[in-house]
């Protein structure tokens, strides 16, 4: 299965950049998998819902009927590492062709990809910086591979 990372990134950091490469390095061990920074528009704050719709209708013209699309949003599941990986286990074993990660914009996703998703999970209780929830995901992606491959990373 492809994997694909989806995300509404809005500013760029060298640290960022060195962690999205070295975890990609880890990660195209275990599987293929790819990062799509999506465009937003600047809005002011009165006009998150604009915002909201501006970036489902991008995000529905990346994903098919043929995704297992996760989605991380605040409001997710909270799940723990071990968990995590059967998640991406039953995205690997249901036939569909591509993993979708989701990390949606500074407002959330509209309801309309909430039900799209196929899985909602939380990162944190937290409220972090997209590049730091970025790290996190790809980390527990990585994570989640080791797991499910019996390499010696996860200490559980």
């Amino acid at each position: 299965m492809k994997w694909i990372l989806f995300d509404f990134k809005t500013s760029k950091e060298a640290w960022f950049e060195q962690a999205l490469t070295l975890y990609l390095k880890k990660i195209k061990h275990y599987a293929q998998f790819e990062v799509t920074h999506l465009k937003t528009i600047s809005l002011d704050r009165d006009s998150f819902e604009t915002k909201k719709n501006f970036e489902e209708k991008i995000l529905f013209d990346k994903i098919t009927n043929d995704d297992f699309v996760i989605l991380f949003d605040e409001k997710g599941k909270k799940i723990d590492s071990m968990q995590f990986s059967q998640v991406i286990e039953k995205a690997n074993s249901s036939g569909k062709k591509r993993g979708v990660l989701v990390i949606g914009g500074a407002y959330g996703v509209s309801d309309e990809i909430k039900n799209r998703s196929n899985i909602l999970v939380s990162l944190s209780d937290l409220t972090m910086n997209h590049l730091v929830a970025e790290v996190m995901l790809l980390e527990q992606f990585y994570r989640a591979q080791t797991i499910l491959n019996r390499i010696p990373y996860h200490n559980a």
